[in-house]
């Protein structure tokens, strides 16, 4: 009998939660697509928490599987804001496949990287989009036409260059070879560049 109130209050927050996403993303100005769906995930948990609470037939839980409930659904919320709008948003893996499809099914091997550059970073903005979701996080500011580490930026391009090099793979698989390339991608950087800010 529990099982199946925890089950039902569940889809009640998964079907909260899409109505909520959706009106979301219909009428309100969205800064960062990942920061929204995160938003709407704890906005369904509440909404359906309080529901859960108020309502008699749920009475057969108790209030700590409630909370144990309200608990599940924002770590449901969360996973799901990562794992489907944020990722189809984000994903060049996505990308790469859509292109394909638009071209037809096929496009030529040695043709990627024109296709990168020359398509890809114009028809996703990518350069608006990563910088707006910078800005949004207070990690970079744009100042006098230089765009500029906050301290908080600071810190996270540290720890992530720390992660990459020390805990991802040495040994990834790149186009049928096994490279260390990925840990540390600055190491062929041209050290000579005109486009530092003084």
């Amino acid at each position: 009998m529990k099982f199946l109130r925890a089950l039902v209050a569940t889809v009640l927050f998964l079907a909260l939660l899409v109505v909520v996403y959706l009106l979301h993303i219909r009428f309100l100005a969205i800064d960062v697509v990942f920061y929204a769906a995160i938003a709407d995930g704890i906005i369904a948990a509440l909404a359906t928490g309080a529901l859960v609470f108020a309502l008699g037939y749920f009475r057969p839980l108790g209030g700590f599987e409630k909370l144990q409930l309200v608990v599940i659904w924002l770590l449901t919320g969360y996973c799901l804001a990562i794992s489907v709008p944020t990722v189809i948003d984000r994903s060049l893996s996505f990308y790469i496949l859509e292109k394909i499809q638009q071209r037809g099914g096929g496009i030529q091997h040695q043709r990627f990287a024109e296709v990168f550059t020359q398509e890809y970073m114009n028809e996703h903005r990518l350069v608006d989009v990563r910088l707006t979701e910078q800005l949004a996080s207070g990690t970079i500011v744009i100042q006098n036409g230089c765009v500029k580490l906050t301290d908080k930026g600071q810190r996270i391009a540290r720890a992530g260059r720390y992660f990459r090099q020390h805990f991802l793979p040495k040994k990834r698989l790149l186009m049928g070879e096994y490279s260390p390339d990925l840990t540390d991608p600055f190491r062929n950087s041209a050290t000579a560049v005109d486009y530092q800010c003084r």
